[in-house]
């Protein structure tokens, strides 16, 4: 399999303050061009079929969410939020599953794709699964806000339960969960294992932390690293968090 790292030449200098999710931290072009570099990557590794999106859906979709998300903290980064919309973009996943959404922002930026002002695509299921139920009702009051038909939800349900009875297929299986029993990101295996088997060949996993915690995540990492698993997977070095990008 082909596994690789992409990394920005700033990422452990581009750094946020997480309570202030919407600042600016570079100039516009420089986010873009970043990003854009991030994607030729994708592509090159045979994750995307294009690296072209909608720049200024995109940007309304960022606007939307800062006026209207309550987001106490955030570690998704500017250049983070706009790659994994790309993403999802690009690839317009039928059906996006999204673990550990704490109050929604990661959610939207996947699902946003295909909600609200951002929209370029139909999806047939959005579902964002928070676990702490009064987190999941927040990050529900804030999607409606975004996206009034219902189409993206977040649903208090445990990740590995839900998705082991999920009978649709996950197109799209976006992972920031955290477990119990100090498994932290570790639990970012099993959820992935119990979604495997609805998972068709091409689709995608997006798994945050890839750095920071990159120990709690090894078992998973080994594991889209693995061939028997995935085509390919690209650990993307865009800031000090970082995302794995994973094919089946």
């Amino acid at each position: 399999m082909s596994a690789h790292e992409h990394k920005a030449a700033d990422w452990q200098t581009y750094k946020m303050n997480m309570q202030k999710p919407h600042e600016t931290l570079e100039p516009l072009d420089r986010e873009i061009a970043v990003v854009a570099a991030g994607l030729e990557t994708l592509k090159s590794a045979g994750i995307l079929g294009s690296t072209e999106y909608d720049a200024a859906r995109f940007l309304a979709f960022r606007k939307a969410v800062a006026e209207s998300f309550e987001i106490p903290w955030t570690a998704i980064t500017p250049r983070m939020q706009r790659l994994i919309w790309a993403i999802n973009a690009i690839k317009r996943p039928p059906v996006m599953i999204a673990a550990g959404v704490f109050c929604g922002n990661t959610f939207i930026s996947n699902a946003g794709a295909a909600v609200g002002p951002g929209a370029v695509y139909t999806a047939r299921a959005l579902v964002g699964l928070e676990i702490k139920p009064h987190e999941a009702e927040r990050a529900e009051r804030n999607v409606r806000k975004v996206d009034p038909t219902g189409l993206a939800r977040v649903l208090a349900e445990d990740a590995v339960d839900y998705c082991a009875k999920w009978k649709d297929s996950i197109d799209l299986l976006y992972l920031d969960a955290d477990g119990d029993k100090g498994r932290g990101k570790g639990i970012y295996l099993a959820i992935t294992e119990a979604a495997w088997g609805r998972m068709p060949p091409g689709a995608l996993m997006l798994a945050h932390n890839s750095i920071n915690a990159a120990d709690a995540m090894k078992d998973y990492l080994a594991y889209v690293r693995d061939s028997q698993h995935c085509r390919a997977s690209v650990n993307m070095y865009l800031d000090g968090e970082g995302l794995e990008i994973s094919i089946k």
